[in-house]
């Protein structure tokens, strides 16, 4: 994110970014460094994916549902323990949300990537983690995980059994989003051709059937739609991050 925002303006430098982008600048802050980048320094194109995080736990974890497991952190503060790819990451906020509106006390544990936190949990090493449905789908097949809720507002496609947070009476709510960005000063004429190219490739079958394939279905959205939803959600994990404090 920080290459890009500080690449030439001229369409041949492009950004995939997660929704780590709208929480790294305020975490920035709050832990007194410099910015790795700015939010006007990167100019948004096109929302491809927006997957409701998952809340996933040994298939021979005592927790059958989300209660279960809330009730259980309640009853032994910082006792449970939950691994991520890092702080402030796509894997930890989600965990920090439930933790407020829950009220309840957990153990972070942050890993160097999504690939290790998971394995740390099919180890023995955490007891859950909070993931991108993807991430998680195949060990679920496998009878190796369980999934006890997700951060979503409608039912998944790929585990429609699994209720939703809200559902369960958590008013929690976070979706690991990836959209295409380019340098703020990139020309218009560019701008159009990159907004093109996206709107072409999400809404062409083979690119769909292979992203539904790994797990997400494509939630497509144009500049002016996904402008607005960048700022939104810049704006809630301000909120989020201030809430969450100094993680060192």
């Amino acid at each position: 994110m920080a290459q890009v925002a500080k690449a030439a303006p001229d369409g041949y430098t492009i950004l995939m970014a997660l929704s780590s982008y709208s929480v790294l600048p305020e975490a920035d802050l709050l832990l007194g460094r410099q910015q790795m980048y700015a939010y006007n320094a990167l100019r948004p194109i096109a929302r491809i994916t927006a997957d409701p995080t998952v809340l996933a736990v040994r298939a021979d974890a005592p927790w059958k549902t989300v209660k279960d497991f809330v009730e259980d952190a309640r009853k032994r503060p910082g006792a449970i323990n939950f691994g991520s790819s890092g702080n402030y990451g796509t894997m930890h906020v989600p965990m920090e949300i439930l933790k407020q509106v829950a009220n309840v006390r957990m153990t972070h544990i942050p890993y160097t990537g999504a690939g290790p936190a998971v394995v740390a949990l099919l180890g023995g090493q955490v007891d859950a983690v909070a993931s991108g449905p993807a991430t998680v789908l195949q060990q679920v097949k496998a009878g190796k995980l369980r999934v006890l809720a997700h951060w979503g507002t409608a039912r998944l496609e790929t585990m429609p059994d699994v209720p939703s947070l809200k559902q369960s009476g958590y008013n929690a709510e976070y979706a690991q989003w990836s959209g295409v960005f380019v340098p703020a000063n990139t020309p218009e004429p560019v701008v159009q051709r990159l907004r093109a190219a996206a709107r072409a490739a999400a809404n062409d079958p083979k690119v769909r059937d292979v992203i539904m394939n790994a797990g997400s279905p494509v939630l497509y959205q144009d500049t002016p739609d996904f402008e607005k939803y960048v700022q939104s959600d810049v704006q809630r994990m301000h909120d989020i991050v201030k809430k969450i404090g100094k993680v060192e």
